[in-house]
């Protein structure tokens, strides 16, 4: 995503960010929030806050202090007006919705970013977007290697020979370096993935490597270690070629913060998100349900 897009998308979201006078608690109406998430439909929306409102329980967190639906008044044209339902929520309840959104909309992606951190630098914005991504590209190879793993297995492969085809394929696309040598020139313990120190770049080369091996391992109902190998290799050695003819060598690109580490932040960085957006005042509903 460009940073013309970012700060469009950054323009948009601010436009529509509300504060409840003399409580200092930055809020957004669902209402006006769906359009910029890529939502056309209040029904479909309106599922994606639930599991926000789960996913907030599942924290430990109060949904009430983040989540407060309320009717509202719209005008139809000619003086009519009708009521709709509607949520009021605070940044936290914004960043939770789009976790559970879909990460394939530009604008979701954006939002997990944009939601997660307080400030509103553009710039800052952009390294979230950039971790976050990463952080997203570590998952799905993970997804990816699962699938590998549990696909080969049902093929006469057991762990231990995962574990192989999966190093010979790191050979192939770091140009005849193995997993070890990697691990060593990025000064990684033995013990930690290598995966877990790659750039975003060679990640999604890895990723796309062993999407190419599944998919050709159930195609060609492939059996056997060495039939799975060879196919793993040349998946990896095609990759390697395409990102070789972009001047691009996986093994020469320097290594990056530890994933487990970014990860940590994260959950940290959400722990305080909940602290900081405040809490929504209590509606006198709810003050006579305590009484």
């Amino acid at each position: 995503m460009n940073s013309d897009v970012v700060k469009e998308l950054k323009n948009r979201f601010d436009k529509i960010s509300q504060c409840l006078p003399d409580e200092n608690i930055e809020f957004w109406f669902a209402r006006d929030l769906m359009e910029p998430l890529g939502y056309s439909r209040w029904e479909n929306f309106q599922s994606v806050i639930k599991k926000a409102i789960d996913s907030c329980k599942a924290g430990g967190g109060e949904p009430n202090n983040h989540f407060r639906s309320i009717t509202k008044m719209v005008n139809l044209g000619s003086g009519a007006e009708r009521s709709i339902n509607d949520f009021m929520l605070t940044r936290y309840a914004c960043y939770l919705i789009a976790q559970n959104g879909d990460p394939r909309k530009e604008s979701i992606a954006f939002a997990q970013s944009y939601f997660a951190i307080q400030t509103r630098k553009q710039e800052m914005i952009e390294d979230r977007m950039r971790l976050q991504i990463r952080m997203d590209a570590r998952e799905r190879l993970r997804e990816s290697e699962k699938t590998f793993s549990q696909n080969i297995y049902e093929r006469g492969v057991d762990y231990a020979g995962f574990g192989r085809i999966r190093s010979v394929g790191d050979t192939a696309l770091f140009g005849g370096q193995t997993t070890q040598i990697m691990k060593k020139k990025y000064g990684i313990t033995q013990t930690r993935p290598l995966a877990d120190f790659l750039p975003t770049l060679t990640i999604a080369a890895k990723n796309l490597a062993t999407e190419m091996t599944n998919h050709n391992v159930l195609q060609e109902e492939l059996q056997g270690e060495m039939p799975i190998t060879a196919e793993h290799t040349q998946n990896n050695v095609s990759v390697r070629n395409m990102l070789d003819r972009r001047g691009i060598k996986p093994e020469n690109l320097p290594p990056e913060e530890d994933i487990k580490k970014l990860e940590r932040r994260v959950k940290s960085e959400k722990k305080k998100l909940e602290n900081k957006s405040g809490k929504l005042p209590e509606t006198d509903k709810n003050k006579k349900k305590e009484n």
